[in-house]
């Protein structure tokens, strides 16, 4: 007789994403509140961190985005600094990890990775950093270097930028025995070793003014679908920020960044897959997709599906009606002259077929404009009663689609204390989240291997001059 074992449940992972701006948000909800008060950071971290979730996700943007030559809307309440918002918030959480997007494009080594080894200290081992490359000149007029990088050097220099910023993190590598010379004692002090680092975009030297933190170094996170940036996570990062959260695109997404880590010498659940997810959550399944429409409808106004279109067709639309049909001809294709610093404006790689696609659904199923910008641009994941998400969340996750979810309510900041009270319980009934938090770090909340106490040292192809 022979017997079978089921395989374990995977553990879920969850994180809240701050909005900031952007078209998820329904600000003309009474619920609505600031996005940069405070107390909107905390009301959110809080209840992540009453629900048990992983960590508390912030993005950040350079630069306010323009659109027709003008601040876009929903960029008008501004952007806080990272830093100073993850620490404070360091202040009034106990577990819950703190992550923040900081670009390797226009900012130096030294500077972030001591921002970092500090909050990571401030917290006691909760820093995750999310490293991405800033794409455009427009953002770059903000910063001394200003231009403009191509992509495959955007990776090449955030890729350099990581390994200095290692070699900081390890500039601090243990604990150096010294005689006391009064006392004739022995006694324990830290080695503050010094760091040389060189290469074709940094030539570095000194010794590292903050100690080893924690963590070791902070938990590395990527956002990026290009191969360079798969390629770029599969080597380096500890979790992977993606945009694939339905069953096939994510299966597809999770098996592909999972089966680059091997020729790094990695294990598959060394890398966390952690796609955003929106939710509509109602008593019912029928009465949760009423509200999901409804929500859609205050998502895209009609001002607001005029200016998405505007980033398709790369030109002035102001004159079209968002009730009537789609423009009637191709976008303009070339570089985007409609819209500044918004990093998904060219996010279609083929504007012209888009449309035509656009145009043909328009056609067939009788869509407004602004009707087909709520079809088009459906960014609600997960819609119905807790227990109807709940099931969805858990049969992603065991089917492998992600590791877990990055959830970003429409709401700020209270959107995400319904799913905190409802939908945590049930999958905590099954069993497949956390009850209460195990681990004290942020690597212990991800199951990520403790950082190794010296993971890079300058070799003497990285310690020559700069290149």
């Amino acid at each position: 007789m022979t017997s079978t074992t089921s395989a374990p449940r995977k553990q879920i992972h969850l994180a809240a994403h701050f909005p900031g701006v952007n078209n998820t948000t329904v600000w003309s909800d009474p619920a609505a509140g600031s996005h940069i008060e405070f107390s909107s950071f905390v009301h959110l971290a809080q209840t992540a961190e009453r629900a048990k979730f992983d960590f508390f996700f912030l993005a950040e943007g350079l630069r306010l985005r323009e659109q027709n030559g003008e601040i876009y809307d929903l960029d008008v309440v501004g952007r806080p600094d990272t830093f100073a918002v993850l620490s404070a918030l360091a202040a009034v959480t106990e577990r819950l990890g703190l992550a923040g997007t900081v670009s390797s494009t226009f900012n130096e080594p030294y500077e972030v990775a001591r921002q970092f080894a500090t909050l990571d200290h401030l917290s006691a081992g909760r820093a995750a950093w999310n490293v991405v490359t800033s794409w455009d000149a427009f953002t770059g007029e903000n910063f001394r270097r200003g231009g403009y990088l191509p992509q495959d050097e955007r990776y090449s220099r955030a890729q350099h930028f990581l390994d200095a910023a290692f070699a900081l993190f390890d500039a601090w590598a243990g604990d150096e025995i010294v005689a006391d010379r009064a006392t004739g004692e022995f006694l324990r002090r830290p080695e503050v070793g010094t760091f040389s680092h060189h290469d074709q975009h940094f030539a570095i030297d000194g010794a590292f003014s903050t100690p080893r933190s924690p963590q070791g170094r902070p938990v590395i996170f990527q956002a990026g679908d290009s191969e360079e940036g798969r390629e770029f996570a599969a080597a380096t990062a500890d979790a992977i920020f993606t945009r694939h959260a339905t069953w096939d695109a994510g299966r597809a997404f999770y098996a592909d960044v999972k089966g680059r880590l091997a020729a790094y010498g990695r294990r598959p659940d060394q890398l966390v897959v952690l796609p955003a997810a929106t939710f509509v959550l109602g008593d019912t399944d029928a009465e949760a997709a009423d509200i999901a429409q409804e929500v859609r409808l205050q998502q895209v106004s009609g001002a607001t599906a005029i200016k998405l279109a505007e980033q398709l067709w790369n030109t002035d639309l102001s004159d079209l009606d968002p009730d009537g049909p789609p423009p009637d001809f191709d976008p303009v294709v070339g570089e985007n002259t409609i819209a500044k610093g918004r990093a998904s404006v060219r996010m279609h790689r083929d504007p012209v077929a888009t449309a035509r696609e656009w145009r043909e659904k328009a056609a067939a199923e009788h869509l407004s404009l602004r009707e087909l910008i709520v079809e088009t641009t459906n960014r609600q994941t997960f819609v119905g009663s807790a227990a109807t998400v709940a099931q969805a969340i858990d049969d992603h996750v065991q089917g492998d689609v992600c590791d877990g979810y990055i959830l970003v309510p429409h709401i700020t900041p209270g959107g995400l204390d319904r799913f905190a009270d409802e939908v945590v319980p049930l999958l905590q009934e099954r069993g497949v989240f956390r009850t209460e938090y195990e681990g004290e770090t942020l690597r212990d909340h991800l199951g990520l291997d403790p950082a190794p106490r010296v993971l890079r040292r300058p070799s003497a192809a990285t310690s020559g001059a700069a290149s």
